[in-house]
Parts: C-alpha cells; sequence; structure tokens
C-alpha cells in the first residue's frame, strides 16, 4: 500500500457543510453509500476496477490536522464546536469493494462504504477522484491492449497527464490492464513497474550527424540500443540505423531495433523491415509510438504494418475520447432504512448490495446480477469482498503483479465481442426479484422495515 498522506481536506466545501449540519442536528446514526457508474461512455461495454488500494490507504490515514482546523475556522464558515468534533474524527467503517483488476458494468456498485454519517459524507470526493480516474484509464489500457493483439505495450504518457498524481496513477492503471512498462521513473521505483525509453529528436539533433548520434548510443548503451530513425528522412534513417546495428553485431552484441514517431507508420514499417532484414538484422525490432491509441493501433495492424511494439501516449493517458465517466456516491441506506434517489436519469438502487457473476459452459462470462448483499446465495460467484472492517484494512492488498494476472484471467473470459472497439453489445445486467420489490415498495411510497446493520453511530462531542 503506498504511503500515506494527510489529504483530509481534499474534499469539496458541502462535503464538510453537510457534515456540521449532521453534527448540529444529531445525526451520527450509520450510512451506507454506493459508487457506480450510471452509463458506459461512448463504444464502451465494461470497466476494469482500479484504484481501491488508494482509497484504503487514505481511509486508514484519515485525520484533520491543527494546521487543517485553522484554516477551515480562518474560512468563517464552521462552528468551533463542529472544529473541535473533526480534531478527533478517524475512519471507523466499513468497505466493501469489487476487488481491483476485476471487470464490472453499468449500475453496479465498484464499492459500498457504511459508516457514521459524517466520515461517509467527508470521504465522497477522495474515492470518487481516485476510483474514477484509474478505472477508466485501465478500462482504455486494456482496449489498447486488446488492438494491439498481444504485442508489448509501453505506457509513454507522463509529460501530457493531467498533473503528477494523474501520471503516476496512469502509470499503475495501464500496468494492471496489461501494459509491458512505463517510461514514468518514480512509478517505477514506487509500483515496481519496468522502466523503459529511448531517445528524443533532441539527441539526434545535437551531434553533427544521425549516424553519428547512433553511434554514440550505442557505444553509451549496447544493451539499450533501441534507435529514434524519423529525425530527417526515415527511410535514411533506418539505412543508417542498420549501419550501426552490423557494428554492434561485429562486436558481438545484440542490435535491440528502431523507433518510428511519425509519417505513414504502415507503410514505413514495411520498408524499414525490409532494410533491416536485407541487413542481417532479422531479429532487430520495429518500434513505433506517436499519437496512438486503440483505434490507430487497429488501423495500423489492419494495414499490416510490420511493428513488433507500441509506445503509448497522451490519448491513453487522458483517455482521450472518453476522459471522464458517469461515475456516483450515493447514499442507498440510512440508520438501517434503505433509500433511493428517483431523479430522471439518476436513479439509484437502495440497500446494501452485493454483485453476482455468472459464468456459461466454457468458463466465460455470461451474466452479472445485482441483489441485496443479505439475500440467499445464488449459484453465481459474489464479486464485492469485505476490504475493511472497522476502519482498517482486512488483510494487506495483492501486489500489482497479482492484481494484473487477475484482470488478464477475468478479461480472457469475457467473450471478445463486448471487447469491440466499436459498437459492442450491453453487457447482460440483471437485478434480482428482492431489490426490484424493495425499489419499487420504495418508489410507491410503502414503509420499509429497518435493515439491522454493525456499524455503530459515533456520538458528537459538546
Amino acid at each position: 500500500m503506498s504511503k500515506p498522506r494527510n489529504l483530509a481536506l481534499l474534499t469539496d466545501l458541502y462535503e464538510l457543510t453537510m457534515a456540521q449540519s449532521y453534527f448540529q442536528h444529531g445525526m451520527f446514526a450509520p450510512a451506507t453509500f454506493s459508487l457506480f457508474i450510471r452509463r458506459y461512455p461512448e463504444d464502451r461495454a465494461y470497466f476494469v476496477s482500479a484504484g481501491l488500494e488508494e482509497v484504503l490507504s487514505y481511509l486508514e490515514s484519515l485525520r484533520f490536522t491543527q494546521e487543517d482546523l485553522d484554516y477551515l475556522s480562518s474560512t468563517g464558515i464552521f462552528a468551533q464546536e463542529f472544529l473541535h468534533y473533526l480534531s478527533d474524527l478517524r475512519f471507523t467503517g466499513d468497505v466493501w469493494a469489487i476487488p481491483e483488476g476485476r471487470l464490472f458494468f453499468r449500475d453496479e456498485p465498484v464499492l459500498e462504504l457504511t459508516a457514521p454519517i459524517i466520515e461517509a459524507q467527508i470521504v465522497e470526493t477522495f474515492i470518487i477522484n481516485q476510483i474514477n480516474l484509474q478505472s477508466i484509464v485501465a478500462t482504455k489500457a486494456s482496449r489498447c491492449l486488446w488492438a494491439a493483439r498481444g504485442r508489448p505495450l509501453m505506457d509513454f504518457s507522463l509529460r501530457r497527464t493531467q498533473g503528477i498524481d494523474a501520471g503516476m496513477k496512469v502509470a499503475r492503471a495501464s500496468y494492471i490492464a496489461g501494459f509491458r512498462s512505463t517510461s514514468n521513473v518514480l512509478a517505477g521505483k514506487v509500483y515496481g513497474i519496468p522502466v523503459a525509453g529511448t531517445m528524443a529528436h533532441s539527441y539526434v539533433s545535437s551531434f553533427e550527424s544521425e549516424i553519428d548520434a547512433f553511434r554514440a548510443f550505442a557505444r553509451s548503451f549496447p544493451e539499450r540500443s533501441t534507435l529514434l530513425i524519423d529525425t530527417y528522412d526515415t527511410i535514411q534513417g533506418a539505412h543508417n540505423a542498420a549501419v550501426v546495428g552490423r557494428e554492434l553485431q561485429a562486436l558481438g552484441q545484440r542490435f535491440q531495433g528502431v523507433r518510428l514517431d511519425s509519417g505513414d507508420m504502415a507503410q514505413l514499417s514495411q520498408e524499414v523491415r525490409k532494410i533491416l532484414d536485407e541487413a542481417g538484422l532479422q531479429d532487430a525490432s520495429i518500434f513505433a509510438s506517436g499519437s496512438l491509441d486503440e483505434f490507430e493501433l487497429e488501423d495500423l495492424l489492419h494495414r499490416g504494418a510490420k511493428i513488433d511494439a507500441f509506445g503509448v501516449g497522451t490519448k491513453m493517458g487522458v483517455s482521450a475520447d472518453a476522459p471522464w465517466s458517469d461515475i456516483a456516491y450515493k447514499l442507498v441506506q440510512y440508520q438501517g432504512r434503505p433509500v433511493l434517489k428517483l431523479s430522471q436519469d439518476k436513479v439509484s438502487l437502495p440497500g446494501e448490495k452485493q454483485v453476482h457473476r455468472f459464468q456459461d459452459e466454457h468458463g466465460n462470462l455470461s451474466h452479472d446480477v445485482i441483489g441485496l448483499r443479505d439475500e440467499g446465495p445464488p449459484s453465481g460467484e459474489p464479486l464485492l469482498s469485505q476490504a475493511m472492517r472497522k476502519g482498517k484494512a482486512i488483510q494487506p492488498q495483492p501486489s500489482l503483479d497479482e492484481i494484473r494476472q487477475t484482470f488478464a484471467d477475468e478479461f480472457s473470459r469475457l467473450p471478445d465481442g463486448y471487447k469491440a472497439l466499436r459498437h459492442p453489445p450491453t453487457y447482460p445486467v440483471d437485478v434480482s426479484q428482492s431489490l426490484q420489490e424493495m425499489y419499487h415498495r420504495i418508489e410507491s411510497g410503502q414503509s420499509i422495515e429497518k435493515i439491522p446493520t454493525v456499524v455503530k453511530g459515533k456520538k458528537g462531542k459538546s
């Protein structure tokens, strides 16, 4: 788990104003909030769960420092009694979540949190921020992986991601989805992700000639000799790289290959492949980068590109075609009473829930059912597991490589139709009869008996 930081004030103002009103009206009973995505972005049929580790770390370390409280006092918005209450506030609730690396679908709770309502309300902003970003990026990265048809992918997005935290989380999320490495050295250190990179055009142009640059780099890094060949003329660059490649061979060293970063890469890769092969460099790889995502990868390979690996950057790092999701964190139960929202296009499902996943006779994903958590066990696999109890993570989170393997295993069992890059069908998600009955009873104004809960409310301080 990553090192905790003091992020108590990383919340929207209205979370704190609501919290003060709860405090002043003596509302300390348990509340359950459900986190889910209402609808798919265009051309999406699934999501990849990511970001839970950061959420659990945040919840375990949540506290307001004196500096935080002094700032809140300076705004003139908050009562001193409430700030005194916040000085001792810690997260004491429970978290159920779909583990990282698993797939989830529209309307399914990827996380449900039960805690005294003030605690549950204050943490909303951070939870949405982390799971929204990492899940949409992991989903985008998985689509790139599918389009690459087994070719290795490297994360090259850091310079154009939306800030430092996003750059780190993109490296993590794309690795979960199957990317081989990242150019982000800090992410390599923090998360243990392999790092990768070649050279920039500035390196080539800093020498008097292209071949001088190639020779200098090969001398410095004979085992990492991937040469960028499109600074001037790509075809001549390929010939120059072939000369240096033969020189490395003569020294008993393996020439790694070349990188394309512009132009018609399908056609250029075919010509470059021929140049390298004719020079006896059949083992040299052709690597491509430059404004790539799943759509460009699909097009390049459809056109017969001779490319062995790809660096995928900006469009993946900001999930360019779907940079946001309609993710919501909604109150579904308070003081044992299930509740729901009925606003047009923003309906939520009441009560504490579970998602059950079913397989077909071949072991492939068939359909899911959203039901109440305390329903009798159906034949499907329950997806949400308890990750935190009384404010403490129940057990250490799996390693990043284990999460990555979880994704690979589950993605391999998702039928190919749902992986289609354009106009995929909708994966079947049903609602159990018990949950439907509860929904309709609340919708029609009928009373619902309180549901016992194991999380006790925290009394306020005078």
